[in-house]
């Protein structure tokens, strides 16, 4: 046939691929090719030239309503709308921060939810305990304040971050030079919010100090999303849920407590809705003064005070230590006669927290290191 007719052969080849290029259902291309084939071997009358036209006329038409679809495939189903933009509860995993997504998530904070890619890089992070959290899921961050106290606020992996400013006063030249894609806060930068937000989207991620147990929960969580890593951010957060438990067997019926702060020789206690509020509220040690204001920085007592109230418990923080400033340590300075009086001293349960309560309240090795020194103190007691 095509050695015939070869221009009739050319021009079925140069329909039909060009059919089979722009529809690749075979149908179409069939259905064309026979209907070629038959008005090159049937010649028409001219009465039937009508019905010929309006046979290809029909094809035509149909092809143009039905377009090219492609084969149906039992392995692939359609995406649904919104994949790329999840919000933390619905974030995947991935392997590490080393490369940005395209994928966004919604992070809420507190200034209102935040679009960020995840994995943001470079990525800037100004609050310690964000850094313990970042840290425990080896996330590496790029920049950081300098004269950090803590040894636990780096991942095992990351090269050394690069200095950003201190934990209260950001260094903007050394931020624009890096051009960060996020920027990670806490309470101690949350008045740099909109100076921060100018350079690069901002995150004001602080605890709630009046619930800390479930905000630092959340930003465990928060975190393990943005960054790839829920499923080790939910074992990290069952790690701390574990010896919670364990602790609160051992504090059961022992005794009242009491919060307070050693700066020198001044002293302040601490009520159930500050930063050491989950002694009382998460592992159940009642107060020894419900009465207590609530205050940044405590509220200021004296020994006379210890002496009056008497609690079974002293939960001790030495700041003058935790932020490394000389002096005479917490223990030097409780022990004095009236303070030598009450129930905690008398029985040597004097317990002291670790420099990340006061540091990086809410943050993972915060949590493990004092969830422990509390449960073996306890443990141990008469």
């Amino acid at each position: 046939m095509e050695g015939n007719h070869p221009r009739q052969a050319a021009f079925i080849l140069s329909i039909g691929n060009r059919f089979i290029h722009i529809c690749p259902n075979i149908w179409y291309t069939e259905l064309f090719m026979s209907f070629t084939l038959f008005s090159s071997h049937s010649p028409l009358s001219s009465f039937k030239r009508p019905l010929l036209a309006t046979v290809m006329t029909a094809v035509v038409a149909t092809i143009s309503v039905t377009g090219c679809s492609a084969p149906e495939s039992n392995n692939s189903e359609p995406a649904e709308a919104g994949d790329e933009n999840r919000t933390a509860d619905e974030a995947p995993n991935v392997a590490n921060n080393d490369a940005v997504s395209a994928e966004t998530i919604s992070v809420n904070t507190v200034k209102g939810d935040v679009d960020l890619p995840i994995n943001p890089s470079p990525l800037v992070v100004y609050d310690m305990t964000l850094l313990q959290d970042l840290a425990a899921l080896n996330v590496a961050v790029d920049g950081t304040p300098s004269n950090l106290m803590l040894d636990n606020l780096h991942s095992e992996t990351q090269p050394e971050p690069k200095g950003v400013g201190t934990v209260f006063e950001p260094d903007l030249e050394a931020l624009n030079a890096m051009k960060p894609q996020a920027i990670l806060i806490g309470s101690r930068m949350a008045e740099k919010y909109d100076e921060l937000s100018s350079i690069a989207p901002t995150l004001d991620m602080s605890i709630d100090t009046a619930n800390i147990y479930e905000s630092s929960k959340q930003r465990l969580h928060d975190l393990g999303a943005l960054f790839g890593k829920s499923d080790q951010a939910a074992k990290l957060q069952g790690d701390i849920d574990s010896l919670i438990d364990d602790t609160k067997t051992v504090t059961k019926d022992k005794g009242t407590g009491l919060v307070i702060m050693v700066n020198g020789n001044k002293l302040s206690a601490y009520g159930d809705k500050s930063r050491y509020g989950f002694i009382h509220t998460v592992l159940g040690v009642p107060m020894v003064d419900n009465q207590i204001a609530d205050a940044p920085h405590g509220q200021p007592i004296s020994f006379e005070y210890l002496q009056k109230t008497n609690p079974d418990w002293l939960f001790v923080l030495d700041r003058s230590a935790a932020i490394g400033e000389d002096g005479a340590g917490a223990k030097a300075v409780l022990d004095n006669p009236l303070v030598a009086q009450t129930n905690a001293w008398s029985k040597g349960q004097v317990v002291y927290l670790s420099p990340d309560s006061y540091l990086a309240f809410g943050g993972y090795y915060q949590w493990i290191q004092d969830l422990t020194t509390i449960k073996n103190a306890f443990a141990g007691a008469k």
